[in-house]
């Protein structure tokens, strides 16, 4: 029998772990099945784009894996039973199951409302699709002089921010951050992103702490009323709950606990990537959770898995940070170079070089999904027998 590889996910840390498997494996020997609710693969790092009117090029799975072998499932992932390596799904003839022999756990994450009340009733996100297209169309349906407030003082936040206010220069826009804004990057950097926020007119809330999201508004934690038509929340993301309810090992964030390979520490056929992973890096530090560090885990997953399946090396985990590149609009951006570890280093470019260098990348990370038959090694590796292979796991 072909050995069963189920892949939940089909975001940027999924997609590329069921191509790359596609790409090591021999096609008689394993069988990979990609699982994902939505039909087209999302480009989440655009999403502030969408939000703020502009429209993105539709990816279908099934067109991104015409010809590589691996099978696109539309469902919803319901349950994992890790004991009986079973998958629960509900998908369009109503509820089923889909068996495997490993598993790829790339769930990703959404909003988290940091237990501040009223953030899943009055605010909006852009952790997906359909929630940027809500934000779309409250914005579109304010007038000249309407107030926006996003919350979230991260690289979220602030390209949300600057992207809505770049769009719609006639809105009071403003953000609200829990630290000083951008206090994680070097000077130039910092310097460089107060200048963008004085040239769009952006209000700034820093060393703000959220107590309660209402229809008109926040409240601030001293007490302040910020009023504002549409709140914006990106001031945390959390993991789907799905792996919390297994017997699969979690950290207190619900990520799933994962060695230096990718793999579960308490089930050896079960792997996660991308935000669902609490996954060390080379340096042994977490990861965070960004597509900067779910495409790495996805490869090193996928090499992982077709190593121990063919009796081959597993490669080491040399997973490290670059940059943080993130955009301020169409017309301005950042990248600020950073040490393995996600340190900042003095050094940082800015400006138009900046936002070509973003565009690259967000480009370069779509077409490794669009492409997914591109450069397909002349002779993908046979898995060795079952047995050969359980011993190499073990």
């Amino acid at each position: 029998m072909k050995h069963r590889i189920v892949v939940l996910g089909a975001g940027y840390a999924g997609a590329n772990a069921a191509g790359r498997l596609a790409k090591r494996l021999h096609p008689t020997d394993t069988e990979i099945t990609l699982v994902n609710a939505d039909p087209e693969f999302v480009e989440r790092i655009r999403l502030h784009q969408l939000a703020a009117g502009q429209d993105l090029l539709p990816r279908a799975l099934t067109d991104v894996f015409a010809g590589t072998g691996v099978h696109v499932r539309l469902a919803r992932v319901t349950a994992v039973d890790a004991e009986r390596r079973i998958v629960g799904v509900v998908e369009a003839g109503g509820p089923g199951e889909i068996s495997y022999d490993t598993l790829v756990y790339a769930l990703g994450s959404t909003a988290g409302d940091c237990g501040v009340p009223g953030v899943a009733e009055h605010a909006h996100n852009i952790a997906g699709k359909q929630a940027a297209l809500r934000l779309r169309a409250s914005l579109a349906d304010l007038a000249e002089g309407g107030t926006v407030l996003v919350v979230g003082g991260g690289l979220t936040g602030i390209e949300a921010v600057t992207e809505i206010a770049e769009a719609r220069p006639d809105l009071e826009v403003s953000l609200a951050a829990r630290g000083g804004l951008g206090d994680w990057l070097g000077e130039k950097a910092q310097g460089h992103l107060r200048r963008a926020f004085d040239r769009l007119r952006i209000t700034l809330h820093e060393h703000t702490d959220i107590a309660s999201v209402e229809p008109t508004g926040v409240v601030t934690a001293d007490g302040r009323a910020v009023p504002a038509q549409v709140t914006v929340w990106t001031a945390g993301f959390a993991v789907h709950p799905v792996a919390a309810a297994t017997t699969l090992q979690v950290s207190a964030t619900g990520q799933i606990v994962v060695d230096d390979t990718m793999r579960s520490v308490s089930h050896p056929d079960v792997y996660a990537v991308g935000d669902a992973a609490l996954a060390p890096g080379a340096s042994g530090s977490p990861l965070r959770m960004s597509c900067a560090s779910g495409v790495p885990t996805a490869y090193l997953a996928a090499d992982a898995i077709a190593a121990r399946l063919t009796g081959r090396q597993i490669p080491p985990n040399k997973i490290g940070y670059n940059a943080q590149c993130f955009s301020l609009g169409r017309r301005d951006a950042i990248l600020q170079w950073v040490t393995p570890d996600d340190q900042p280093k003095p050094s940082a470019i800015t400006g138009k070089m900046a936002v070509r260098l973003k565009e690259l990348i967000c480009k370069a990370a779509a077409w490794s999904i669009s492409h997914q038959t591109t450069m397909f090694p002349a002779r993908r590796r046979h898995a060795i027998p079952a047995e050969e292979a359980l011993a190499i796991a073990a």
